[in-house]
């Protein structure tokens, strides 16, 4: 069988999740499987914002998904699937927490993972990229797949986030992360750890709100916490999930470096006044999922 048979129907394993919500870490473990693979950088944004890249936020309403657009991101995913030979193409950009009805709409087989992670772990994590110093090989390995005709818009933008960086009393960024409705003027009234809680109560809740409206036989959710504390288990999950047969054995293989050093960092990095901001905003979301 050629590779262009063999890549002629791949499944599309689509990650959702807030940012810093160990979404990256899942997209690791699976790409070791065989036929299965990913963009050589972290996400692909700049695909899934092109034809909408001058929208402010990340929040796409399915209706943005035209056929053109649909198109070329489709197109997108059967290129790699081909050039790589894949039956499963995964992918992991966070900001398709705030649009997954759009995602969807794209690519309407698709599989979504959701994983959820303690909300004071995500914003003691999501601070620190906040105000993160310039890393030159992380920016041209996502360059590499901006659309030609948009490199105008996101060079200016760059640009201007960084400028901003330089200027901020707060040393940040003038937007990192996933950017929803209204996140202009959240950043002008709260802090840099309200912002972060914000951003990622809105992920969640919107991820889960647009996930409930596709049918079960294609979501899996899944908390980090249970991840990291017991992968095996959790992996056997998600191959029941993909229809994929995982041996004990390559398993093993598959969690080596997999740890719980992370979860209830916010104890040790959030002190007790950052807790006062950010515990009122994000109280109600915590209890939602097992966490208070």
């Amino acid at each position: 069988m050629s590779v262009k048979n063999k890549v002629s129907f791949y499944q599309p394993i689509i990650i959702i999740g807030a940012a810093r919500s160990g979404t990256n870490m899942l997209r690791d473990v699976l790409t070791q499987l065989p036929g299965f693979g990913t963009w050589p950088c972290d996400e692909i944004n700049y695909i899934w914002r092109h034809g909408n890249h001058r929208k402010l936020t990340d929040e796409f309403s399915p209706e943005l998904a035209t056929a053109e657009i649909q198109s070329f991101i489709r197109t997108a995913f059967a290129k790699l699937a081909k050039k790589q030979a894949l039956f499963y193409v995964v992918e992991k950009t966070c900001a398709n927490s705030l649009r997954v009805a759009f995602v969807n709409r794209v690519l309407p087989n698709a599989k979504f993972i959701f994983i959820v992670r303690d909300g004071r772990d995500v914003i003691a994590s999501a601070q620190k990229r906040w105000v993160a110093s310039l890393d030159i090989p992380y920016i041209l390995r996502k360059a590499r797949f901006v659309p030609p005709q948009d490199i105008p818009y996101y060079a200016s933008q760059y640009i201007g986030n960084r400028v901003y960086r330089l200027l901020s009393r707060e040393h940040r960024l003038a937007f990192w992360g996933p950017r929803f409705e209204g996140m202009e003027k959240v950043l002008n009234q709260y802090s840099l750890p309200e912002v972060c809680a914000l951003q990622w109560q809105r992920c969640v809740k919107i991820a889960e709100h647009d996930l409930s409206q596709i049918e079960l036989t294609r979501i899996h959710q899944l908390r980090y916490e249970d991840l990291v504390a017991n992968p095996l288990k959790e992996l056997s999950s998600i191959s029941t999930f993909l229809k994929v047969d995982i041996s004990a054995e390559y398993s093993e293989k598959l969690i080596q470096g997999i740890s719980t050093d992370s979860v209830g960092r916010w104890k040790q990095e959030l002190n007790p006044n950052t807790l006062k901001l950010i515990q009122p905003l994000i109280q109600d979301t915590l209890k939602h999922y097992g966490y208070l």
